[in-house]
């Protein structure tokens, strides 16, 4: 006679003790349930499955990313948290920005021994930070997901996308960033240091990409950030980049970049001064600085041809106002 726990007569025990559908093995023994039926029920063909050691899904159809997470959760136990590209999602960063992958990268006490496995990156710390609940899922905070995230990462591109996008939602500094990765461990910190830094300096980090694109003009911009006024000495602006041979000037910007929409007002008015002064400007989105720079070459050498071929407007670099 084959004596079968509770579980056989009430399956709707093991939903109840479950997460999101997800078990721990530990939970489904403790409801009577031998090792050996709970690995025969996750074989293949089998009603249940085993996306981590230890961890049992109650069905046998393709996980769910809630899922995944759960499962994560579970293997790693008490106090851990969800850090890195997948806490950036949660945090709301858009995903265009973000690198693809559907692995999860997981903070835990540094006293914890939990192995890496399958699509879970378990990461001892020492400094553990508080974590924000987002969803019912323990989340690092924006900067140190934000950090994390891009240690990760080999190459300037994927992690200038993660590090403005971050600093577009307005709730990370450049200066908070750099200081986590300051204070952290320093494997894989360089490149987004090195970014970090001259951002610091700059007044936004579009202008780096600017600089970067403007190396492929016939004629480089003379000037980055200089004070312009006419010659009765009246203030008409700084921008981004300037020709000081022609009056040209590059602004890049825009109120979703700089955050507040009241920046869009003295913009309008800037620009405004430029024109009532004879200065032509050329206006550049940050995103076409990434998704379409031939088409702000061309824009730009387009303008210092015009520029060029008028009288340059009376006014001065502040040195000489």
């Amino acid at each position: 006679m084959v004596i079968r726990g509770k579980w056989a007569q009430h399956p709707e025990l093991l939903l109840a003790r479950s997460r999101n559908g997800v078990i721990r093995v530990a939970d489904l023994e403790s409801e009577d349930m031998s090792s050996s039926t709970i690995y025969a029920r996750c074989l293949p063909g089998g009603p249940w499955q085993r996306p981590l050691p230890g961890i049992v899904l109650l069905h046998n159809t393709e996980p769910t990313p809630n899922e995944l997470l759960t499962a994560a959760l579970l293997y790693s136990g008490a106090k851990s948290m969800l850090t890195g590209v997948a806490a950036c999602r949660l945090h709301g960063l858009r995903p265009a920005a973000l690198p693809k992958g559907d692995d999860l990268h997981m903070l835990i006490p540094h006293e914890r021994k939990v192995r890496s496995t399958g699509f879970v990156t378990m990461e001892r710390t020492i400094r553990f930070p508080e974590p924000k609940t987002i969803g019912e899922v323990p989340t690092a905070p924006l900067v140190r997901a934000t950090t994390d995230a891009v240690r990760r990462l080999r190459e300037s591109s994927p992690v200038e996308e993660v590090l403005i996008e971050a600093v577009q939602s307005g709730r990370c500094s450049p200066q908070a960033l750099l200081w986590e990765l300051n204070h952290g461990t320093q494997r894989g910190t360089a490149i987004p240091r090195r970014l970090l830094s001259s951002w610091i300096d700059i007044r936004s980090m579009a202008e780096s990409r600017a600089r970067t694109l403007s190396r492929r003009l016939p004629t480089p911009p003379s000037h980055w950030n200089c004070e312009v006024f006419d010659n009765r000495g009246k203030y008409l602006g700084r921008p981004d980049a300037w020709w000081d041979e022609v009056g040209l000037a590059w602004e890049i910007d825009s109120f979703d970049f700089h955050f507040r929409r009241a920046d869009y007002s003295r913009t309008v008015n800037r620009n405004a001064r430029y024109t009532a002064s004879g200065i032509l400007v050329v206006q550049t989105l940050p995103s076409r600085l990434r998704d379409d720079p031939a088409g702000v070459l061309t824009e730009l050498i387009a303008a210092h041809e015009v520029a060029a071929a008028r009288p340059r407007p009376a006014v001065r670099l502040a040195a000489a106002a």
